[in-house]
């Protein structure tokens, strides 16, 4: 069961991220404020991970709609084109990035060429390869 000061500590922690400040609203004393606030950190860790996560979803339609607010109505056409490619970007819709490739092979010869075959497959000549490997 956790007391009326720890409650105050995680919201508050949820808020500021600050151990030593959100021990100080809480009410704690500022002398112990460091010590008490790394402790309830570490004792309240999973619940203010689960508040804070709460606290992000909450927030995703709002900033959404901050963004495409952006999209229609900024004065700056750069403004306006990075908003509408986030938008796009979390729909899923992202261009793919370009990737170079480059194949290198070494030149062989016809004999070095025809040791290799033999080394994989038992063969020197293309013809004598059975079908099922074709």
């Amino acid at each position: 069961m956790r007391t009326e000061k720890q409650m105050a500590f995680v919201e508050a922690y949820c808020q500021t991220g600050n151990a030593s400040k959100s021990a100080i609203q809480a009410g704690y004393s500022e002398a112990t404020s460091k010590q008490k606030g790394h402790e309830l950190k570490n004792q309240f860790k999973s619940e203010i991970e689960d508040r804070i996560k709460k606290m992000v979803q909450d927030s995703i339609p709002a900033a959404l709609s901050q963004i495409s607010a952006l999209a229609q109505t900024a004065t700056s056409e750069q403004v306006r084109l990075n908003a509408s490619k986030d938008i796009l970007d979390r729909a899923g819709l992202k261009p793919a990035e370009r990737i170079e490739q480059s194949i290198s092979h070494d030149e062989k010869s016809t004999e070095e060429l025809r040791r290799e075959l033999k080394a994989l497959t038992g063969f020197t000549e293309p013809e004598e390869i059975p079908e099922l490997v074709n």
